[in-house]
């Protein structure tokens, strides 16, 4: 199964709009099912975000990114968005996309969408953890030319 990780077309125009920051605002990530497919082109804000998870464990809205910021490595040219790992403790859900999102304007149509991870297929935790294992704490990473 492959994993791809992408970022929402708008993101960092959000971003350099002052709609986001990551290192002050409360980041939050949702899951969705397999009937939610991500349009990187006009998704842009979580009201656009469709058909999320429901199960044991799991809250509406996601969980929220702890140690989430923005970060730039010079010797590889690459803005990392970056967070520690987040589990959902004793689930019982069953997930195809994680979408990483911005909630700290408070309204779903206001709340912009920065990131989203496609499993490449359906993840499923049955009274156990359901885990977002990030690589080194890297979500997402853009390489500047």
């Amino acid at each position: 199964m492959a994993v791809t990780c992408k970022w929402y077309g708008s993101a960092i125009l959000k971003a350099f709009n002052k709609e986001i920051d990551a290192g002050s605002d409360t980041i939050k990530v949702m899951l969705t099912t397999s009937t939610y497919v991500p349009n990187q082109d006009t998704d842009d804000y979580q009201n656009d975000v469709t058909n999320e998870v429901a199960g044991a464990g799991y809250a509406a809205g996601g969980g929220t990114l702890v140690n989430c910021n923005v970060t730039f490595d010079a010797a590889t040219n690459e803005v990392r968005f970056v967070a520690d790992d987040l589990v959902w403790a004793a689930s019982t859900i069953t997930a195809r996309n994680a979408v990483i999102y911005d909630s700290t304007p408070g309204v779903a149509a206001s709340n912009p969408l920065i990131i989203y991870i496609d499993f490449g297929a359906d993840v499923t935790s049955t009274a156990d953890n359901f885990t977002l294992d990030f690589a080194s704490g890297i979500v997402a990473k853009l390489t500047l030319d």
